[in-house]
């Protein structure tokens, strides 16, 4: 079968996978071993150590190169690994161009972990594809986008990006965690890397943590796979299971979630109490018509700020909800509220922050796929609160 010529819903389940060759297994088994026998020293059956390769993480990267529309997946240890594989393409002397509303822990691993070793970092607002031209020289390697931006739900062009990366030789990279690629396929646009914590919606569960990266070009793959196997930082047999599990319904918790969202937003939109609410779905959203051609839907994922809300009332809100949880993470099924200042955040200076709106009172949602009237409920009690 080609998967070429599946449409998603169906490479969401079948893209990339066989039934099992030893006993046809219809789920790949979990391989829970860490090495493999052979036949004579470097004779074995395409397997020899887990760190270099296992079947069950073999098929899971299998199955993200088809969702993603590439030819090659990495599986990772955990978003941040996959990353930090990317990073270690760059040499000393080299520059990123990056979003300035970014999500915290990338933010970290970028400026106290790589800047270190001699890497410069720029933070700009994306939207103006011009200043990130204008920021681009001869020791610019990497422009690392994330569309739709955490927490502040900006959408980035990423068209428009990739003829900046391609008129300069540039590698461009893509955040795909939000957005996953039922609603947006990068590499389709022009990107060279796309990036996933697969923690998020990719395992949709809330019981896994792992990272994924996908690419089309061979040269870049092994370049990337080097990396993968000499740092070691690899996802295991029983969270490759795991999230080759939630890779299979993506199709239908995505559709429900976006379907939430939209409520929750629109309830938000017109509740009383709110100031401000971030959703790309919003036809006054600044970037509402590039998300409208580039994604097919608009997520589950929501930022307001409460009118006149402090520090203290944002946390008030987030710890009187009852079925949203107060949680780190996004993207299960289970509807999630975090309060970034404070948490997905709080590694970035407040002047940071705030420079790109995420002031104290700001709130995120990961709308979940629970019935939309209990969510409104739920927000409209902790809403009463102040």
């Amino acid at each position: 079968m080609d998967d070429k010529n599946l449409k998603f819903n169906s490479k969401a389940i079948h893209g990339g996978q066989s039934p099992d060759k030893a006993y046809g297994a219809v789920m790949p088994p979990i391989y829970q071993t860490s090495t493999y026998a052979q036949s004579t020293p470097g004779g074995h059956q395409g397997f020899e150590y887990s760190r270099s390769g296992n079947p069950t993480r073999a098929a899971l990267e299998s199955a993200l190169a088809s969702i993603e529309n590439g030819s090659y997946g990495l599986g990772f240890a955990s978003g941040l690994a996959a990353m930090d594989a990317v990073m270690k393409l760059l040499q000393p002397g080299d520059e990123v161009i990056s979003t300035n509303d970014l999500y915290g822990g990338s933010y970290r691993l970028f400026k106290q972990v790589f800047e270190k070793f001699g890497i410069t970092f720029h933070f700009t607002a994306m939207q103006d594809t011009q200043a990130i031209a204008d920021l681009v020289n001869e020791n610019t390697k990497l422009i690392w986008v994330e569309t739709p931006t955490n927490p502040m739900m900006n959408i980035i062009d990423i068209k428009a990006v990739s003829a900046v990366a391609q008129k300069h030789k540039v590698l461009l990279a893509v955040d795909n965690t939000f957005a996953t690629p039922y609603l947006q396929r990068p590499l389709d646009l022009g990107a060279d890397i796309v990036m996933h914590s697969a923690t998020k919606y990719l395992g949709g569960h809330s019981d896994v943590v792992a990272g994924a990266l996908v690419v089309k070009d061979k040269a870049l793959a092994d370049k990337l796979l080097f990396i993968q196997n000499a740092s070691g930082a690899v996802c295991g047999p029983m969270d490759s299971f795991l999230l080759l599990r939630g890779i299979k319904t993506l199709h239908v918790r995505m559709e429900r979630h976006c379907q939430n969202g939209a409520g929750i937003a629109n309830y938000l939109k017109t509740h009383p109490k709110i100031e401000s609410v971030y959703w790309p779905g919003f036809e006054d959203h600044p970037n509402h018509n590039v998300a409208k051609a580039q994604m097919d839907g608009f997520g589950g994922m929501i930022s307001f700020v409460p009118k006149g809300a402090s520090f203290e009332d944002a946390i008030s809100i987030v710890e009187n909800l009852k079925l949203f949880t107060l949680a780190e993470s996004l993207g299960g099924v289970e509807s999630l509220a975090g309060h970034p200042a404070s948490m997905t955040h709080a590694s970035i200076p407040k002047t940071e922050r705030e420079k790109s709106g995420v002031v104290d009172a700001l709130i995120r949602l990961s709308v979940g796929i629970e019935d939309v009237e209990d969510l409104k409920a739920d927000l409209d009690a902790a809403l009463s609160a102040i």
